[in-house]
């Protein structure tokens, strides 16, 4: 005789959807200099130092000496925006088939799914060329530690050597700064006595995040979307990682993340899922930045 019990088993769901894991937030737009605009491109005007002379050297004794013209430097950085968006469907019928919405399941994926494109365009204007008004500007190799295959580990000597390239450049030390790095430089802090003895950092260096989040100066931020920054780009043994002040990177914000949900009558009336964002980034001021070719080898 057939055993046919199991087929009145039944099977039970959740009433939730569970994201897998992801990155859900904008980690690095709290650290640049946002700007609505509404345009095909913004100019972030600049001008550098000049100096100042003894007017004495002018003139007699500096007596009725004529007022100079000494021609400060003026230049400017242009963003241009991108049109980012991503989408997908559901049917009429796969709705009413579903304890959970998946409309509105999609729309919260979609808008994480921005979020990290905007870290995206953030961190590719603060690793490699910029715009100006000539065309494209190189990464200025004074601001860079580590070669591409040469790379450096995360350590006291390297936080004080990216300090050191700050206060060359004369950045004012009430600025706030950040350093961006991957897992395996996070992991590699946590691994420094003087990151984590109260004896060198006298702030709390270990919250329930499980990773240092001030030291040295800076704001620590984990990011896992950092470039590979080998000579082959492939590798996965280093990456770029790199420390900033707010004033590095202009992000030109034409329209901000928007989500529409409706119905198209062109495929049978299925929602139609979508999301977009136009924007741009771009490295202001080299001198606010400091760009390491970091290992990822612990």
């Amino acid at each position: 005789m057939a055993n046919t019990i199991s087929n009145v088993y039944i099977e039970t769901y959740e009433r939730t959807v569970r994201h897998l894991a992801q990155q859900g937030v904008a980690r690095l737009r709290p650290w640049v200099m946002e700007k609505s605009v509404q345009s095909e491109a913004h100019n972030w005007e600049r001008l550098g130092q000049g100096t100042a002379a003894l007017k004495s050297l002018r003139g007699t004794s500096g007596r009725a000496a004529p007022t100079p013209v000494d021609d400060y430097p003026w230049s400017r950085r242009i963003s241009s925006p991108d049109t980012w968006d991503t989408g997908d469907l559901t049917e009429q019928e796969d709705i009413v088939q579903m304890l959970v919405d998946p409309n509105s399941n999609l729309a919260q994926s979609q808008g994480m799914a921005m979020r990290r494109a905007i870290d995206d365009s953030i961190i590719t204007a603060a690793t490699g060329a910029s715009v100006d008004q000539d065309g494209a500007v190189a990464f200025p190799a004074g601001q860079a530690i580590g070669a591409a295959d040469a790379a450096v580990d995360i350590f006291y000597f390297l936080v004080t050597e990216a300090t050191e390239k700050f206060m060359a450049n004369d950045i004012d030390p009430e600025e706030e700064k950040v350093f961006v790095v991957g897992p395996a430089q996070a992991r590699k802090l946590l691994q420094l006595t003087e990151a984590t003895s109260g004896d060198y950092n006298a702030v709390r260096p270990l919250t329930s995040k499980g990773y240092i989040e001030s030291w040295m100066g800076y704001s620590w931020v984990v990011s896992t979307r950092l470039p590979d920054s080998s000579a082959s780009g492939t590798d996965g043994d280093e990456n770029y990682c790199f420390a900033m002040t707010r004033k590095a990177i202009g992000l030109q914000m034409n329209k901000d993340i928007w989500v529409r949900i409706a119905e198209d009558p062109s495929v049978s009336f299925a929602w139609r899922v979508y999301a977009a964002a136009t924007f741009g980034a771009i490295r202001v001021e080299d001198e606010h930045l400091v760009r390491i070719n970091a290992s990822n080898v612990i």
